[in-house]
């Protein structure tokens, strides 16, 4: 979690972060729990006791990893952010919620900053992008835009539909997820997808070294697993602690718009907006729509843009060998 503070603290101001949090904060997707602390485990098993605990004496009771109930010092306790939950009950989703993402293409001035964070969180080598952001034109009289394209979510998943082995699955909430536990690595999933969303783990996944430990849930996606299938997730597990998508908090121009269409409410963590009356105001509409799959992810047309347009710089491997 101090990482993606620390991601957010570089990329927004401390007032719209602070905003962004309470906006999102209204949609009610909180959760926190109890957690002993390493510190204080070494204790509660060595029966050592530091001197607020001799002063109070006070315990509580707590459930262990491996379903035992043991009583410990109240000090040795302290409230932690939830960080994933079991397989099964990620395979339910976050009752009563319908995630939807709006992408701002108007605002698009591929910084990659999301690109990025999600990289970074999800711990995804470069080659294997989950965001990827193109370079569109509609024809040659018009202007080039970015667009980013994510995994789309749809209440119609044809990967889903395909998959053997229910690796693959829809949520209540909206969001498909995959369960590598269960990924045979099949990739008709991949076939399957008309947005060509997903990427296939050929090689033994890096673990840094503070992960190699982490509890695998769906809702993580981590730690990868070579021979499977991975792809954008919504990141599920912030969501449940009531924060916004690594791609939305890290994105410095409000490109990403992300809330629950129950509540006709989404976010870019500076502004909270209706969701029905932005679609409506900007023309939003949804990829290659009229297949279907009726996508969670929307787009805002790149009218009206508030940056020039802007190529990459692509390097002449061959020119700067020959500077050398």
């Amino acid at each position: 979690m101090e990482d993606q503070n620390k991601n957010n603290e570089d990329n927004k101001t401390p007032e719209s972060n602070e905003s962004g949090r309470r906006d999102f904060l209204k949609f009610g997707v909180l959760a926190a729990g109890l957690t002993v602390a390493g510190v204080g485990l070494q204790k509660v098993f060595s029966g050592e006791k530091n001197s607020d605990e001799k002063a109070s004496g006070e315990k509580v009771k707590v459930l262990t990893t491996d379903g035992k109930l043991i009583e410990v010092y109240a000090a040795d306790v302290k409230k932690a952010d939830a960080c994933c939950v079991p397989s099964a009950e990620a395979r339910q989703g976050i009752p009563g919620k319908k995630f939807v993402m709006v992408i701002d293409l108007s605002r698009c001035k591929d910084a990659l900053k999301c690109q990025k964070s999600c990289e970074k969180h999800h711990q995804l080598p470069e080659q294997d992008k989950w965001l990827k952001v193109f370079k569109m034109q509609e024809s040659e009289e018009t202007a080039p835009y970015w667009m980013p394209k994510p995994c789309f979510h749809c209440d119609h998943p044809p990967c889903v539909k395909v998959c053997p082995v229910d690796a693959t699955f829809k949520r209540t909430d909206g969001i498909v997820l995959v369960d590598n536990e269960r990924c045979i690595g099949c990739r008709f999933c991949m076939a399957a997808c008309p947005y060509s969303a997903r990427v296939f783990n050929w090689s033994e996944p890096v673990t840094p070294a503070r992960h190699e430990n982490d509890t695998y849930s769906p809702e993580t996606s981590t730690p990868r697993k070579k021979g499977t299938v991975e792809k954008c997730d919504f990141c599920p597990d912030v969501i449940r602690q009531g924060k916004l998508p690594h791609c939305v908090t890290a994105c410095p121009n409000g490109v990403y718009y992300f809330g629950d269409q129950n509540e006709d409410t989404v976010t870019n963590g500076d502004t909270t907006v209706r969701l029905s009356q932005l679609l409506r105001d900007k023309a939003g509409y949804r990829y290659l729509e009229s297949l279907g799959t009726e996508p969670s992810v929307y787009y805002l047309p790149a009218a009206n843009r508030i940056f020039p347009f802007k190529d990459r710089e692509i390097k002449d491997e061959k020119k700067e060998e020959s500077k050398s």
